[in-house]
């Protein structure tokens, strides 16, 4: 089975946003190379249309996992307790360290698990359920959009 995804280059540390078409098992071997190193941000999608997209951004145990049904919504999955409510945590989305609280933070290896069942069924979520539709997803908005929010700004914030 094939997919369509980018990723952080495991020899620069940076991402390569050059989408790539290839079997699974190729995705797998990128993931696994990441995690030797610590951390990455894995973007994948099916290759039978543009959306949704499934993004893992993790560093050692800690990940983040970002669905975008279409170019307007993006959801973040809700964290499984990893980490405390209060806690932050860093993770690289593309380049870049981003925290978020724990609250939307979970395992990697729970993370990882997401996005290989995203891999295999083409739905977004575990058990053949919509992300979209499940209730541990929650809204996320861009930086530019949490100005007037202070409890949204200390659920995300980018450095």
């Amino acid at each position: 089975m094939s997919v369509v995804w980018a990723a952080t280059s495991p020899e620069s540390g940076l991402f390569d946003p050059v989408e790539r078409r290839t079997e699974v098992r190729d995705l797998s071997d990128r993931f696994s190379a990441l995690r030797s190193r610590g951390q990455g941000y894995v973007k994948v999608r099916s290759p039978d249309g543009e959306f949704p997209v499934l993004t893992l951004a993790f560093r050692d145990v800690h990940a983040v996992v970002h669905l975008m049904g279409d170019t307007e919504r993006m959801s973040l999955l809700v964290g499984d307790g990893t980490v405390p409510a209060g806690a932050e945590v860093e993770v690289p989305i593309m380049n870049d360290l981003a925290a978020f609280t724990g609250d939307f933070v979970l395992d990697t290896d729970r993370a990882w698990d997401l996005v290989r069942s995203f891999t295999q069924t083409r739905v977004a979520g575990s058990l053949g359920e919509s992300l979209a539709a499940l209730p541990d997803f929650t809204c996320w908005l861009p930086p530019r959009l949490l100005a007037g929010s202070p409890s949204l700004k200390r659920a995300v914030r980018t450095k």
